[in-house]
């Protein structure tokens, strides 16, 4: 499949609409699969960004059902959206923000080896 993300490629998420649960062999359902294996070959911002654009065309509700097919989150599909929409100078080769990481802690235990 993808070699980016090999451990991710095992749990690709399985669409849970109506049209795959009435017809799991059926065209949609295929294309439903081909779209969740897509997303499973992403990183983080790339999956946003595809889900956005592929809820686009579904118009009104889009974002709700590229949700339930895709499992990602309404508002991790709608922040796609509107990066798309923005022009984003974030080089390309950053998934996320500078400072978007969680700040490094203190010993949560100090004092813990003069006690011992």
């Amino acid at each position: 499949m993808c070699k980016t993300h090999e451990e991710d490629v095992g749990t690709i998420h399985r669409c849970s609409c109506p049209e795959c649960r009435r017809e799991p062999d059926g065209e949609v359902a295929r294309e439903h699969q081909a779209i969740n294996r897509i997303i499973a070959c992403t990183d983080e911002r790339s999956r946003r960004l595809v889900a956005g654009f592929l809820a686009r065309p579904y118009g009104h509700g889009g974002i709700t059902r590229l949700a339930r097919i895709t499992g990602l989150n309404r508002n991790t599909i709608a922040r796609g959206r509107r990066e798309l929409d923005q022009a984003d100078s974030r080089p390309t080769g950053r998934v996320r923000r500078l400072g978007g990481r969680s700040q490094a802690r203190g010993d949560p235990t100090p004092g813990i080896l003069t006690a011992l």
